[in-house]
């Protein structure tokens, strides 16, 4: 079959044609509209191409070779100071003019460079001859001056002038006044404001200046009176019947009825009227339910509708006449007499309520009216504990007894009345009482321990032990667990009754009860200590001895028993006899001797404390501490000659830094200055790393103002302790006394290099430069320093009393968030408390910080001072008195006083008194 050829085929598409859009073929693009797929300028893909064309990592390298010399003025790539990296001009023509500028600026580098050079060698030239320089020329050269100009020296603060009161009363007078009202304005219910706008308001411009007067600038009372009665007036005008020409409102009455419509208890009306609505609903949905008609009666009170309340209630009582609740809910509701009549008509509803009699005799204000309600009640609820109680109270002593003899047959299981009971009969009726009690109750241990201390009571002592052993018995054989705190709080209850006797014998019975055999004594420390916190003392003391039997040979429970009798005991007599046993079985324990020694002699008892340390010296040949402690008796006793020979025996026998340090002590203080230094020369042979000595060899020269010897010697000392803070101190205050500065400026900043997080070596740089007048720089190291040592007491208290008054209360709170416990920081807010003349928490502060610390001799010091400007003299002699027996050894004002030899021999309250009146309220 002959197909003929299309005569189309072959020809171009007539103008405007498009392939498929007569058979709605349209809407998709195809290949051949987009072009292919790569773009003209992306490298060939060619397997078989040069190698320079081969791939297209290739050609991407040398379209960067290539870009590389465009300029790139990303941001990326420009800086802040420097300006782009590359040259901005790199793709412009490079020519001779060019040329000779790079020339030049290369010469202007390299003469730059040659310059620095020569001064960097010059400069160490310069840093090789300053090892030629000796001391006496680098001690002379001058100080450096303040560097800063005058104004910065001596700064002008600026000056705020108040305005004057005549310049507010002049702009007052030109004010637009307006002190009455228009009667055009209130036509239409409200004023015309004289501003631009013709906003209607209903109020009489009360906030212009007319309600001021012109020349005094101040509020006129009575015009403010007089634009209030215009208000209320047009008030009451808007609100009138304008058909009848009669208001609705009472003027005479209206404020009266706003005040009765006012509710008392500031709540939401809206709230009161649902609440009344739903307790309405349920009062009638169930009308026996007695919290519903105590609820409404309640709402209706707060209301202020106590009338109201009190119809509720009472038909409360006739739906719910069994209700105990609705029956004391009326009669709290009613007055007085009422009262009665419905307590008087609930008994007779409810014969067996114990609440309702109670209340009934709480009603009666005449003695015997309670007394006769009271026995009514008896009458009907014999088996009362509560009622007997409330009647037997009334009672003199004799009725008393006769109705609790009654009592005890009514209800046998009453612990409390058996008790009672017994404390009225005599001593042979009382045993008999708790025999019988003991055989009702047999389970209860207040029976035993009354019996015991009935037994104390009447002297027979020896039978107390025996009743709390049988008490114990006897509860364990009727199955009661015997709680071990439970007794121990009955222990504690004995002892501040006065019965010591048996507290001690509770305590010897309970207190090995329950507990492991390894947390014995740490458990029976703890008791101890506690007792002691309830100010317990003699259960304190008994636990002591109870455990001082089970271990006779612990050292630290006896140390723990004698600081206990130490503080709370008698000093002279339960102290030494404690010691005596201590010493006689802890031979070896240094420190039992040494309280002893020392207890008698405060007691003035000086052969004594001798004989005490010859037996010392037996048990512990060439003790250190036994040794010091005899020359200190001898001392203080004045036996100078005693102690040398003692003194010069321990440095033969049992040399050490502190007995050599104790010897040159002694020469300096009596006068040997010779002595002491040549002690001192010897002792450094032996001990050149023990820094005290090394302070006492500089300030033995300081004292005789050798000034130079006495910085050789600190300088030499630190080079053997460079980490000794004293020494550094010592130094550093040296420099500052003979007023080298800067000198002592660089010598604490070397200490803090050598000694880091050192807070004693900030608080001295603060306080170098604080008194040298430049309080901005003591502040900023201040803020260092802190930043250093964040929880450093010490610093955080120095920093309140820097800040500016108003400043220093946030300062000290910030400080005890960071030193919550620490003295410095409570001794700090009661110093700022008694700035502030608050007397009273100043003082808590004070007992808080002396609690916390009772070793910091500063706390005491300005403890006692405050007492001596705002206390009595015998809050005075307290804290004196408290200070002796702390005994503070450290504190930076108390070590001032007392480590100074002409101080060497006072006591504790002699200093306590001095450093007290070094102390000025500057703060």
């Amino acid at each position: 079959m002959n197909k003929k050829k299309k005569p189309f085929l072959g020809m171009p598409a007539p103008l405007g044609y498009v392939p498929g859009l007569g058979r709605g073929a349209t809407g998709f693009t195809t290949r051949s509209d987009i072009g292919p797929a790569r773009d003209a300028n992306d490298p060939v893909d060619d397997r078989h191409a040069p190698p320079g064309k081969r791939t297209v990592g290739d050609q991407m390298k040398k379209n960067q070779a290539a870009d590389d010399d465009d300029e790139d003025l990303n941001d990326t790539n420009y800086d802040e100071f420097n300006g782009y990296a590359g040259s901005l001009f790199s793709s412009g023509p490079y020519e001779k003019d060019d040329e000779e500028a790079d020339a030049i600026y290369a010469a202007l580098d390299k003469r730059m460079d040659e310059r620095r050079k020569e001064r960097r060698q010059e400069d160490h030239k310069f840093r090789r001859k300053l090892a030629e320089v000796t001391e006496e020329e680098w001690l002379s050269i001058p100080e450096v001056g303040d560097a800063r100009n005058k104004r910065q020296r001596n700064p002008r603060y600026e000056k705020l002038t108040p305005v004057p009161d005549s310049f507010f009363a002049k702009h007052l007078q030109t004010g637009e006044n307006h002190t009455s009202v228009d009667p055009r304005q209130t036509q239409f219910g409200g004023l015309n404001t004289p501003y631009p706008g013709g906003l209607n308001t209903p109020y009489p411009g009360g906030m212009t200046p007319g309600l001021m007067t012109p020349g005094t600038g101040e509020l006129d009372m009575r015009k403010i009176g007089q634009a209030r009665n215009t208000l209320m007036d047009m008030r009451l005008s808007q609100v009138s019947d304008s058909v009848s020409g009669q208001t609705v409102v009472d003027p005479k009455g209206y404020l009266t009825d706003l005040n009765s419509m006012i509710p008392t208890h500031g709540g939401d009306i809206n709230d009161i009227k649902k609440a009344r609505l739903l307790l309405k609903s349920v009062r009638e949905t169930n009308p026996h339910h007695p919290p519903a008609w105590i609820a409404s009666a309640r709402l209706e009170e707060v209301t202020g509708k106590l009338q109201v309340a009190r119809n509720l209630i009472m038909k409360g009582t006739e739906m719910c006449p069994k209700s105990e609740d609705v029956w004391l809910e009326a009669a709290r509701l009613q007055p007085g007499d009422t009262a009665k009549a419905v307590v008087a008509q609930a008994v007779r509803h409810l014969p067996q309520s114990v609440r309702i009699y109670i209340r009934a005799a709480e009603l009666e204000t005449d003695i015997r009216a309670k007394k006769r309600v009271l026995r009514k009640a008896l009458e009907h609820v014999p088996n009362s504990v509560r009622l007997w109680k409330a009647a037997v109270e009334l009672e003199e002593p004799e009725d008393a007894r006769i109705m609790l003899s009654r009592a005890v047959e009514c209800c046998p299981t009453s612990v409390e009345l058996w008790l009672a009971l017994a404390r009225l009969e005599t001593y042979e009726n009382a045993r008999k009482v708790l025999n019988k009690a003991r055989e009702n109750i047999p389970t209860d241990r207040h029976i035993w321990i009354t019996a015991a201390k009935l037994e104390e009571a009447n002297g027979n002592t020896q039978m107390v032990e025996k009743i709390i052993d049988r008490a114990i018995t006897s509860l364990r054989a009727n199955g009661v667990e015997i709680n071990r705190e439970q007794w121990i709080q009955d222990a504690e209850e004995c002892d501040r009754a006065g019965s010591v006797a048996t507290c001690q014998a509770v305590m010897r019975a309970v207190i090995g009860i329950g507990i492991e055999e390894e947390d014995r004594k740490h458990t029976w420390m703890e008791d101890a200590d506690s007792c002691v916190a309830h100010n317990a003392l003699e259960c304190a003391r008994a636990i002591y001895a109870y455990a001082l039997q089970v271990f006779p040979s612990k050292k630290s429970v006896w140390l723990r028993a004698a600081y206990f009798e130490k503080n709370h005991g008698t000093r002279y007599e339960s102290l030494e006899a404690l010691l005596q046993r201590a010493v006689a079985h802890c031979p070896k324990a240094e420190v039992l001797w040494l309280m002893g020694a020392k207890s008698k002699w405060l007691a003035g008892d000086v052969p004594a404390a001798r004989s005490i340390l010859a037996l010392a010296f037996q048990a512990n040949p060439n003790s250190e501490e036994i040794w010091l402690a005899a020359v200190k008796l001898e001392s203080e006793n004045n036996e100078y000659e005693r102690a040398r020979r003692l003194l010069a025996k321990a440095r033969s026998s049992a040399p050490t830094a502190r007995v050599f340090m104790k010897s040159v002590k002694l020469e300096w203080v009596l006068g040997n200055i010779a002595a002491a230094q040549e002690l001192c020369e010897e002792a450094l042979k032996h001990y050149e790393d023990f820094p005290k000595l090394w302070m006492m060899k500089g300030q033995i020269e300081e004292q005789g103002e050798l000034m130079e010897k006495a910085r050789e010697a600190y300088n030499q000392g630190l080079k053997k302790c460079p980490h000794s803070t004293p020494l550094w101190l010592l130094l550093s205050r040296l420099e500052e006394k003979i007023g080298q500065l800067t000198r002592a400026r660089a010598i604490l900043e070397k200490s803090r290099l050598k000694n880091p997080k050192n807070p004693g070596l900030w608080l001295e740089s603060v306080r170098l430069e604080y008194r040298a007048g430049l309080k901005n720089i003591a502040n900023t190291l201040m803020a260092k320093a802190l930043q250093e040592c964040p929880s450093s007491g010490i610093l955080w208290s120095e920093a309140v009393f820097l800040e500016a008054r108003p400043q220093r209360k946030t300062k000290s709170v910030d400080a005890l968030k960071k030193c919550e416990h620490d003295p410095h920081v409570l001794l700090a807010v009661a110093k700022l408390f008694w700035s502030e003349r608050k007397i009273t928490k100043a003082r808590e502060w004070f007992h808080r910080t002396v609690k916390i610390d009772s070793d910091l001799g500063d706390a005491w010091a300005f403890f006692y001072k405050f007492e001596l400007q705002h206390g009595t003299e015998e809050q005075q002699e307290e804290v004196r008195k408290r200070c002796e027996n702390a005994e503070p050894r450290h504190g930076e004002l108390w070590c001032t006083v007392s480590k100074d030899i002409a101080n060497w021999q006072r006591k504790i309250g002699e200093i306590l008194v001095l450093v007290a009146a070094r102390i000025k309220n500057t703060f």
